[in-house]
């Protein structure tokens, strides 16, 4: 380990970034990952330096301390389905031969997402993050970053000096706590700190329509870390909301603390953090509005309104296709009306007609039969587009570059307009709109498939929220969803769930 040589010391980076929704049947391939991002070594660089990702704060943060960043590994697909074997294998193959060729290293920065699951690890981070420990043993410190969605394990915290958890939902702090990553770990290689992490796992799963950092109760709890974080001897701590569409035994909120040479003091934080979490269980209970209750709400605001269908939440690992909530805005007629579909048929369709033409089409609806029924109507072809288009700033998940390939923009004959992609995608920038020529202040109504992501990209442009409780593997009550492997007892599935801090 370095403590003062002439060369600077060196540090590697390794990312795997993938919210696995258990309960949608169709598997992550590792197409998937190709698609997004699997880089290894120095295109790691090329593809994430400069941009608002935790990786990105990584090679600023050590670059700043005078440490040598090693680009080793970064891998990202959008939240889907579980992990299939064959691509986890691929993954930890790739993964492995990579470390071979990134030489010695005197740290390891890892940006794990914490909900990710394979067909064969349900804790999937836990598995990689003890790979990497065993490989490099107890001398080097690994630090990391966590999204607060994940689903911490005992094995992510026991193979970690340090997590570090996004403190904003939408994401808008990615790279910040990439940043206090790499300070962390330079402090640790110098000397200058000894990190030792606790955790504390409340029986408490909180819904996804609670989990807006900037709304009660979360910026309550939030502000209670905060103030925690100002304590002498604490170097950092974490709230950890969890991911409840992955069926597994970790799946739930947790919180860690990470102080400087003190685990006692570290736990005792820890509990009393979770303390407080647990006192706020009642008020972390979704609400819930139907569709046709939201609609009426819409229509009676002045202003516009972003509809938030959280039942099709692409960002929660969804179809993209659920056609519920638009196929109730085309039977009202309620014009000026915008939704973004998945169906890489109908832009088939819509290419061979071209742009200008009139087509019968059935539009979304067809990954399953829990997101609705194909919209039948006909539709006027306005554009064609490549699908490809960049966001530069601080927006949910820190993305720079989105590709939701070939692209047509329809009209419906009752007012609605529709973007029909090829690849799923996540509305987390306005950009999606405004590169296929869709001014958002058009429209008198947006669909986002989201929660609480979309509302950093749409704030600009929304006057009013509304969260949608839509039918879908993202629904909002997840005490709908068919669990089979979490903890027991557990708050809201058990409303008598008792929970003592210790």
């Amino acid at each position: 380990m370095f403590y003062g040589s002439s060369a600077p010391p060196r540090v590697g980076i390794v990312a795997l970034l993938q919210e696995s929704n258990t309960f949608l049947h169709q598997k992550t391939q590792i197409d998937h990952f190709r698609q997004d991002l699997l880089a290894i070594g120095g295109e790691v660089r090329t593809r994430l330096e400069g941009s608002q990702h935790e990786v990105g704060g990584f090679l600023a943060g050590l670059t700043e301390h005078g440490i040598e960043p090693v680009p080793i590994f970064a891998a990202r697909a959008f939240p889907y389905g579980t992990i299939a074997a064959g691509a986890f294998d691929e993954l930890m193959t790739t993964l492995l031969a990579a470390c071979d060729d990134a030489g010695p290293l005197d740290g390891l920065l890892v940006a794990p997402h914490g909900a990710t699951v394979s067909e064969q690890y349900s804790d999937a981070d836990g598995h990689w993050l003890t790979m990497l420990r065993q490989r490099y043993g107890r001398e080097i410190p690994i630090v990391g970053t966590l999204d607060p969605h994940a689903n911490v394990s005992r094995a992510m915290v026991d193979a970690c000096d340090a997590l570090v958890a996004y403190r904003t939902n939408p994401h808008t702090d990615q790279q910040p706590r990439g940043r206090e990553a790499a300070a962390l770990i330079a402090d640790t290689i110098r000397g200058k700190i000894r990190p030792l992490m606790a955790a504390a796992f409340p029986p408490l799963a909180i819904g996804i329509e609670r989990q807006h950092t900037g709304e009660h109760p979360c910026r309550e709890l939030f502000a209670a870390a905060d103030a925690v974080l100002a304590r002498p001897g604490v170097l950092t701590n974490s709230v950890i909301l969890g991911f409840p569409y992955s069926d597994v035994l970790e799946m739930g909120s947790s919180v860690l603390v990470v102080c400087d040479n003190d685990k006692q003091m570290a736990q005792g934080l820890a509990q009393e953090l979770a303390a407080t979490m647990w006192s706020y269980r009642e008020k972390l209970v979704g609400y819930f509005v139907s569709v046709d209750a939201a609609l009426d709400q819409a229509l009676a605001r002045t202003g516009r309104v972003c509809l938030l269908d959280m039942g099709d939440n692409v960002g929660g690992g969804s179809p993209a296709d659920a056609t519920t909530l638009a196929a109730e805005l085309v039977r009202r007629r309620i014009p000026d009306c915008f939704v973004c579909l998945f169906d890489p048929d109908v832009v088939r369709q819509a290419q061979g007609a071209g742009v200008g033409q009139r087509i019968e089409a059935s539009v979304g609806g067809k990954t399953d039969d829990r997101h609705g029924q194909p919209i039948t109507s006909t539709f006027q072809v306005i554009s064609l587009h490549a699908g490809k288009f960049t966001e530069q700033r601080a927006r949910h998940g820190g993305i720079t570059s989105f590709d939701q390939g070939p692209t047509a923009i329809l009209r419906a004959e009752a007012g609605l307009t529709v973007m029909v992609t090829s690849r799923r995608m996540v509305p987390f920038s306005l950009e999606q709109l405004l590169s296929c020529g869709l001014d958002p202040l058009q429209f008198r109504m947006l669909v986002a498939k989201g929660v609480n992501a979309p509302i950093a990209a749409y704030e600009p442009v929304c006057d009013h929220f509304i969260r949608v409780d839509t039918p879908g593997v993202t629904c909002a009550d997840m005490t709908k969803l068919d669990f089979r492997h979490r903890r027991r007892p557990m708050f809201p599935f058990e409303r008598d769930t008792r929970y003592e801090a210790s």
